[in-house]
């Protein structure tokens, strides 16, 4: 993708003011549609924007703005600035408050503990530590693993439920896939006895092993007789 200039509508406004360059010229150069440059020459859009000069800027010369003019076909070229290109800054760890970074160590045993299925990868990003930090929790080296206790994180106010319910989806699914690849199939729960229709609410069926035998009282009172 090519470098636009900075504030490239404002920049455009001061293109279609101040040169005769073409709606094309100025539309590539700015990153925007034709029909959007011809707006603003027409004053229907930008309205109220201050054009921003880019000779000033240092991000064109009066000659290339001239040479481009006088050739309809040809491009404006951006003038490379000695100056270095601004770092763009990669996504990284979740940002912890101070207060809350003591309580890492106690979501980190929680989550180890009650759902193995996580990977460590995805532990790392829900609390924003490092898989160093986690091993230590799980094989009890860390610095202070004598007052480490497991606490729920969403609780402790590490992570949000939301997102510690879609890294838990993603494991599950990972493990599935892994038991399907291993032939184990994942037994599933056996459906309940539905009651029988005739039976009236309340009532429980009993198992064949449950019912009780049919009892003579005749005979059981002559026994007693």
């Amino acid at each position: 993708m090519a470098a636009l200039p900075l504030m490239p509508k404002a920049t455009a406004v001061w293109l279609v003011e101040h040169t005769t360059l073409t709606f094309e010229q100025v539309a590539e150069y700015c990153g925007l549609h034709k029909l959007e440059v011809q707006a603003i020459a027409d004053g229907e859009v930008a309205i109220g924007i201050v054009g921003m000069d880019p000779i000033f800027n240092g991000q064109l010369t009066q000659e290339e703005i001239k040479r481009c003019e006088a050739d309809p076909r040809a491009r404006l070229k951006m003038t490379k600035s000695d100056l270095p290109a601004p770092i763009s800054r990669t996504k990284g760890a979740r940002y912890t408050p101070v207060s809350k970074r003591g309580e890492k160590p106690d979501a980190i045993a929680y989550l180890i503990k009650n759902h193995p299925e996580l990977l460590d990868a995805q532990v790392a990003r829900l609390l924003g530590t490092t898989k160093e930090t986690i091993a230590k929790v799980r094989d009890r080296s860390h610095w202070n693993a004598t007052n480490i206790k497991p606490h729920n994180p969403v609780l402790l106010g590490l992570v949000k439920q939301t997102d510690l319910d879609a890294a838990l989806k993603r494991a599950s699914r990972r493990v599935e896939r892994e038991n399907k690849a291993k032939g184990i199939v994942t037994p599933k729960p056996e459906a309940a006895a539905k009651p029988d229709a005739n039976q009236p609410e309340g009532f429980v069926q009993q198992s064949s092993d449950e019912q009780q035998p049919d009892i003579d009282h005749d005979a059981m009172m002559r026994s007693i007789g």
